[in-house]
């Protein structure tokens, strides 16, 4: 049995949206897709393994509807989610159990900025001169907000979810355009999920005086 004939039943259509054939994959994206966010706004740890899982179907899904940097970022994704895990667990530093939710300082504002900048323009370039993508620059877009608010995720820096608000109002119509009607709805799930987020996380923001408390003398 090769890895085609495993992957080969995920890529069949389950139902049919608008006259449009939705793969296995598509549906477990969305619902692993959906219980990650809901698990990072109650900064739950398991939201990193669900987050796995849904990032290997989106790598299938990406590929197929020729959405190339999509499908690269999911990698990446995984990556993170690894550094993610330990973090969540072990970067709170001395006399913290876990990390706290704090806010992005200055400095990570300006390399986020640049990075983010840098890295639509190169994508943008890259995906319409080396495939045959019809969306380069909203692709490379949506990847670079992705990847910037993937990084305040791991930090748990509360303005992660403004960033990952600025990318939903793009996947939306992004992969309406591409014909994936349940990943965009579930994208709007995301958008709301991550309204929520942002007002949990603002809720549990600790202050400089407070985290001074937490270290013992």
């Amino acid at each position: 049995m090769t890895l085609a004939d495993i992957l080969d039943p995920l890529q069949q259509p389950l139902v049919t949206v608008l006259d449009t054939p939705v793969s296995w994959t598509e549906v477990l994206g969305f619902g692993s897709g959906a219980l990650c966010v809901w698990l990072v706004a109650r900064q739950h740890l398991a939201n990193w393994p669900i987050g796995i899982a849904n990032n290997l179907f989106f790598v299938l899904l990406f590929t197929q509807s020729g959405l190339y940097a999509d499908a690269g970022l999911q990698i990446v994704f995984i990556a993170l989610a690894a550094y993610g895990w330990w973090t969540w667990t072990h970067g709170g530093g001395p006399g913290t159990a876990v990390l706290p939710v704090r806010r992005t300082t200055r400095t990570e504002w300006t390399w986020l900025l640049a990075a983010g900048a840098a890295g639509t323009l190169g994508l943008t370039l890259l995906l319409s001169r080396a495939t045959d993508s019809t969306v380069p620059f909203w692709d490379a877009l949506t990847t670079s907000l992705s990847l910037m608010a993937t990084y305040g995720q791991c930090r748990k820096r509360v303005e992660s979810w403004w960033l990952w608000i600025a990318a939903d109002l793009v996947y939306i119509p992004l992969y309406a355009y591409k014909e994936l009607y349940l990943t965009s709805l579930l994208y709007v799930g995301f958008l709301t999920l991550c309204l929520l987020g942002l007002r949990g996380w603002s809720g549990d923001l600790v202050s400089p005086r407070r985290a001074d408390a937490e270290v013992p003398a």
